[in-house]
């Protein structure tokens, strides 16, 4: 990655030894696989959610946070998926990272320490400034919501 493309975030591992730093797999990837640190698998029936720990805790700079994401081929093959997706770990948060899983799938789960769990984003965030207003300005869109632009393949 180019050096202007990075951010410093500081890694504190929760235990001696043994989590795993995340890791970008590609020179492509937004995400970094973020794994499992747990002393027992964990079995994930059909149907239901872990947490999971990873043994790691960050340092995220404020202005930034680190938005949890499924990976994709956990998703596909397993149904496996981060169930509050994107989840966000906020810049003064310390604790240690647990991802939620949850098994969408038909088969039982089994997550090992060390599996590749999910992928994190670092992202800047940029705050709102809430401005109570008694009428706001109209769009084509208006109210509609919820499927209100159409379901399917457009023609």
């Amino acid at each position: 990655m180019a050096d202007n493309m990075e951010k410093p975030i500081e890694i504190k591992c929760t235990a001696e030894k043994g989590a795993s730093v995340p890791v970008y797999k590609t020179d492509g990837a937004a995400g970094a696989d973020i794994c499992a640190f747990i002393q027992q698998p964990v079995t994930l029936a059909a149907g239901t959610s872990a947490l999971i720990p990873t043994g790691l805790c960050f340092a995220i700079p404020q202005g930034y946070e680190i938005q949890v994401r499924p990976r994709s081929g956990l998703a596909a093959k397993n149904g496996i998926t981060v169930l509050n997706t994107p989840g966000t770990i906020d810049s003064d948060y310390r604790g240690e990272i647990k991802i939620i899983l949850i098994n969408l799938g038909r088969d039982p789960f089994v997550v090992h320490n060390g599996d590749r769990i999910a992928q994190i984003v670092v992202a800047p965030v940029i705050r709102g400034n809430f401005v109570p207003a008694d009428i706001l300005e109209e769009t084509v869109r208006g109210t509609g919501g919820f499927g209100s632009t159409g379901v399917g393949v457009s023609a």
